[in-house]
């Protein structure tokens, strides 16, 4: 069973007895970040001369992508990205995410260190799909990390609209507000804050 074939978040939560709250655990007004001039700019030639929502492909290179490796170029000493990186923890729970974050690993760049924050593409727009997915990929990352009170983070996104969620335990918490590309100061500082708290609970 690969992390694709959970469709909606209860069907995570019967399988795992995960509990779901929507809370907001990020405030939107402490976490304005704007991003630099050079990457307005090429977001700006991106939208103005691509399509860059005409497929999943184009929003997640386009938009998605340059978007996420922005803010983790502040972190990149510390953590890594990775790009379709296949995990497994088990029959039930494996496959291969769109972008993850984990902590660096002692053995090098290539192996994978404590996974921090999952990320997914909504396919086709469809968030409650994307959430089963992240969903399944933070239960995976919890098992392998073998430490349930270390927070693990996900994030969906259509390329336009993102999401964030956390699990802690037994209990996923989904943000209640989501963040616009439209405004990027507000969407920058959001998936800062994750970035931050993560690592933050890592090094606890």
């Amino acid at each position: 069973m690969a992390f694709s074939d959970f469709k909606a978040i209860p069907e995570v939560q019967e399988r795992f007895r995960i509990k779901h709250t929507d809370t907001d655990f990020i405030t939107v007004s402490e976490t304005e970040i704007s991003p630099s001039e050079q990457f307005l700019q090429e977001l700006a030639f991106s939208r103005q001369y691509i399509d860059v929502f005409a497929s999943e492909s184009a929003r997640c290179e386009a938009v998605i992508f340059p978007v996420l490796r922005e803010v983790y170029k502040e972190y990149a000493e510390d953590y890594a990205l990775w790009i379709k990186k296949p995990i497994t923890y088990d029959e039930t729970l494996s496959g291969t995410p769109d972008y993850f974050i984990s902590t660096r690993s002692e053995l090098g760049m290539l192996v994978v260190g404590i996974p921090l924050i999952m990320f997914v593409e909504a396919k086709k727009n469809d968030f409650e799909q994307g959430w089963g997915e992240c969903l399944a990929e933070m239960v995976a990352a919890q098992k392998i990390n073998a430490d349930p009170d270390v927070p693990v983070y996900g994030i969906v996104s259509d390329g336009t609209w993102w999401q964030f969620g956390c699990l802690v335990g037994d209990a996923f918490t989904r943000n209640r507000t989501s963040f616009s590309v439209d405004n990027l100061p507000s969407l920058f500082g959001a998936i800062n804050a994750v970035f931050k708290a993560a690592g933050e609970a890592s090094v606890l």
